[in-house]
């Protein structure tokens, strides 16, 4: 018997005994697909509830309840033009109601599962390593939680409160590394250190080469935004773009969905302006949590990004509050507001508003019109930042009516077309070319396949469509597990 099918058995007995069944990417998708008898259970299960059932709630399609919901339509958020200032209709889906509050849930199922199924990590002898600056760390905890695979969690020192927290709850081993949001090498330079101590006891699962984290988007989140599209869309109304922050390029996978669907759809990758990397190959720190910097993440397909738009880090601080505060809420309702949007402000995280902002510029560079739909997510929702908005009161005071009037009238309104890149042939392999320095020079890829992601027409394609692979995979796993036999 191989080694990898030694593990195989192990991992299959586990699931066995601790009556784990794998979801697969279809059923993600389209989780109306999932047997009704799991689907039973999950109306007894709370949604951020440790229960391996909630594997099956890693999709966009969950109901907005924290107990007991079932499945139902996209979880999004229109904004209107009396918050963005554009004839444009910009469309955020929203990620609070994932498991843990953010669909990294998701993008960490792709690269742990693919493991489990093809024998190559034995949660019985090793650790499942996940280095990150936040959100995917989570994910990560979470779902080895939930597939019985012990866990450690990598993340900077000055990440939000909420998170270190909430990592003690799934029993992970938790590393701070030195810095902020912007601090990945120390990241890196933590998993190379593990490495050496402990060698195959772990597995490190880095969202920014691991390219079942772009997969699960775009299979499932790049769908969720069609879907939302088609809904929505009116007579002589198109897909004009999808606006991202860049982070570990993850969700910019489902850009490559969307091409294959829309050709003519610009994609814009968003950074902080105070970490300029892309724009002016630069280097910094700054506050927007979830999306990382100072290199390129070896997923992201430069090939196909339009745009590169940098957010000022102020200004989603300062909008953070004028979305939670009672005063900027009072100033928005007599802007025209409607009280539903209000009340709806709060599923926005930091980097989410930095993906809104984005969206609002590129809407005013392209001088788009009511016929134009650009499509942006929330990764998660203000439950996982309140310790930053007691920062910022304590650091500034009360906020009031002339703090709402300041921060609606320079960061919204007057939102405009600096700090952006229309990106040449050239200036796309220019920032594809910065791959080498982080990702051959110091992480040990090669050369070569660095050139076929530039070169290889293919090379994209079918790592995307891969998926469909592993879904089989997925099936013949539940199969050899046996758990799947109760719901037939």
């Amino acid at each position: 018997m191989s080694r990898k099918e030694k593990i195989l058995e192990n991992i299959v007995k586990r699931c066995r005994e601790r009556d784990i069944i794998l979801p697969t990417y279809e059923e993600m998708k389209n989780p109306e697909t999932v047997p009704e008898g799991i689907q039973k259970e999950l109306k007894n299960i709370g949604l951020w509830d440790l229960n391996s059932r909630n594997l099956f709630r890693i999709t966009w399609k969950n109901e907005p309840k924290k107990f007991g919901g079932g499945y139902g339509n996209i979880n999004y958020i229109e904004f209107p033009s009396e918050i963005t200032g554009v004839k444009a209709r910009i469309v955020v889906l929203i990620g609070k109601f994932f498991p843990t509050g953010s669909h990294k849930v998701g993008a960490t199922f792709g690269p742990l599962v693919s493991r489990l199924v093809s024998g190559e990590f034995d949660p019985t002898t090793q650790k499942a390593v996940w280095p990150s600056t936040g959100n995917y760390c989570r994910g990560g905890a979470y779902d080895s939680y939930l597939l019985a695979c012990p866990t450690i969690a990598i993340l900077p020192e000055g990440m939000s409160k909420e998170r270190f927290d909430w990592l003690k709850t799934v029993d992970a081993e938790i590393f701070a590394t030195p810095g902020c949001e912007s601090n990945v090498k120390e990241i890196y330079d933590k998993c190379h250190e593990l490495t050496k101590e402990r060698g195959d006891k772990i597995v490190i699962l880095n969202q920014f080469d691991e390219i079942g984290n772009a997969i699960w988007h775009y299979v499932a989140t790049g769908a969720a935004m069609e879907e939302v599209y088609n809904n929505i869309k009116k007579e002589g109304q198109r897909m004009s773009a999808v606006c991202l922050t860049q982070g570990s390029a993850g969700t910019l996978g489902s850009a490559e969905y969307l091409r294959e669907k829309f050709p003519k759809i610009k994609v814009v990758a968003g950074e902080a302006l105070q970490c300029p990397t892309l724009l002016l190959n630069g280097y910094g720190g700054h506050r927007i949590e979830g999306i990382g910097d100072k290199h390129v993440p070896w997923i992201h397909n430069m090939k196909n990004t339009d745009m590169v738009v940098d957010i000022d880090d102020q200004a989603c601080m300062s909008l953070m509050r004028l979305f939670n505060e009672q005063i900027g809420h009072k100033f928005l309702k007599e802007l025209g507001i409607s009280q539903k949007i209000v009340d709806q402000l709060d599923l926005l995280g930091i980097s989410s508003i930095a993906n809104v902002l984005s969206a609002i510029k590129i809407a005013k560079y392209y001088e788009m019109n009511e016929n134009d739909i650009i499509f942006t997510v929330a990764t998660d929702s203000m439950e996982l930042y309140q310790s930053r908005l007691k920062e910022e009161r304590e650091k500034y005071g009360e906020y009031k009516i002339g703090d709402a009037e300041l921060h609606y009238g320079k960061y919204l309104d007057g939102v405009d077309k600096d700090n952006m890149l229309e990106l040449s042939y050239y200036d796309k392999k220019r920032m594809h070319n910065l791959k080498y320095f982080t990702w051959i020079e110091q992480q040990g890829k090669t050369v070569e396949e660095l050139n076929a992601q530039w070169y290889d027409e293919n090379y994209w394609t079918e790592h995307f469509h891969s998926y469909i692979e592993w879904d089989e995979k997925i099936k013949e796993f539940n199969e050899r597990t046996g758990l799947l036999k109760k719901y037939r």
